[in-house]
């Protein structure tokens, strides 16, 4: 076995074994899809001789991605299955945004469909006001169930700083002075008296969401620092690696928490207080930001603070993550609505992928290759498709 080849089989099953424990659902796997989505096919020769194989044929379809790349791998399979349909679809690429520009780009009809929707997270974008009055929600759907309650989300502290004071959640870190001395002698504005956190890019809607977080724990010690994600976590990874404190939100699927590892080198830090729908910092959506339960199925030893019910209080619930599209599209192409209902993808195909992405791989031949792997249920999700187109 080649190193990099056995690199990544290390890598993905310690991502499997997270992922199993904090999200592992019936939802997040595309074995049970095939079945529903063949007996939506038609049931005999003469039948299937008479559906249009190409429905999409004659159509252009303007896709979109989102600006994270550990999104690019659904959005080339979702582009992938359009055009077996026979439709021309764009090249994802041309079109990456973060969710406000996406939800009002599709709303616009600039963009027809992305397979990038985090919810509950992104709600607050369908209820964005359009310049006549109207709401993103009235002209736009999500839909499908991609990846349900497939978007773990959380922060890694690094586990030598948590050990040495004692640091399990938010709380403990803000309530510590000699933990925030340390964390602020290497953090991105040392000396301040902060303990500035790795957070999210400006339009990614999480950076709205811990800002809001902070708020209503009412943490005085505690700010996010907003940043390109990529070059940030390469920044956090180094600092982890050398035994400096850190504290980064992420996300699965992804192939980030194989780099920093829960467990190893790191924990998921808990929060005691989980963000309600009172809209703390008073933002536009800010009441669709509720993160309740925020706890997950996650071990003691990749989380040493635990709720009342023996779970990891990681502040965050579980997204889903679904396809989105333009109304008037979905009610011109039937076809293409039903392809974007029966797409279900597994959490761990998505974060192996996002792993060889890491390594290198293109995500359009990722997407190539996990069509191949999984022919017999994609054909039954595109022999839905025309049946219904």
């Amino acid at each position: 076995m080649k190193k990099t080849t056995l690199t990544r089989a290390v890598a993905v099953a310690a991502a499997a074994l997270l992922l199993l424990a904090a999200c592992g659902s019936d939802d997040d796997s595309s074995s049970g899809s095939s079945s529903e989505a063949s007996a939506s096919a038609p049931a005999t020769t003469e039948a299937a001789a008479s559906v249009n194989m190409t429905p999409g044929e004659g159509v252009s379809v303007t896709s979109g991605r989102a600006s994270w790349s550990t999104g690019y791998v659904q959005a080339e399979i979702y582009t992938a299955l359009l055009r077996e349909l026979g439709y021309t679809v764009s090249e994802s690429a041309d079109m990456e945004l973060g969710p406000q520009n996406a939800f009002m780009a599709m709303a616009e009809g600039d963009m027809d469909f992305w397979a990038n929707t985090w919810m509950p997270g992104h709600q607050s974008w369908l209820d964005a006001e359009r310049t006549d009055g109207s709401l993103v929600g009235e002209v736009v759907t999500v839909l499908g169930e991609e990846m349900m309650s497939g978007g773990l989300q959380g922060y890694l502290i690094t586990k030598s700083f948590a050990d040495e004071y004692g640091i399990w959640t938010l709380e403990d870190l803000d309530n510590n002075a000699d933990a925030i001395a340390a964390y602020d002698a290497t953090d991105a504005n040392p000396g301040n008296g902060m303990v500035d956190i790795m957070g999210c890019p400006e339009d990614w809607t999480c950076d709205n969401i811990i800002n809001s977080q902070l708020a209503f724990g009412g943490y005085k010690n505690l700010q996010q620092v907003k940043a390109g994600y990529d070059p940030m976590w390469a920044q956090a990874v180094d600092m982890v690696n050398e035994g400096l404190p850190v504290v980064a939100y992420t996300w699965t699927p992804s192939a980030y928490i194989t780099q920093i590892r829960p467990g190893d080198n790191a924990y998921w830090l808990g929060m005691e207080a989980i963000l309600d729908n009172s809209n703390p910092m008073g933002q536009d959506g800010g009441d669709g930001w509720d993160q309740r339960p925020g706890t997950a199925a996650i071990g003691e030893d990749q989380c040493p603070a635990r709720s009342a019910d023996g779970l990891c209080p990681i502040g965050w619930k579980a997204a889903d993550i679904r396809a989105a599209a333009n109304n008037q599209f979905l009610a011109d192409n039937p076809a293409a609505e039903e392809l974007l209902l029966q797409i279900k993808l597994s959490v761990m195909d998505i974060s192996l992928a996002n792993v060889a992405q890491g390594e290198g791989a293109d995500p359009k031949d990722l997407a190539a290759d996990w069509i191949a792997g999984n022919r017999s249920t994609v054909d039954g999700w595109l022999d839905a498709a025309r049946a219904a187109g």
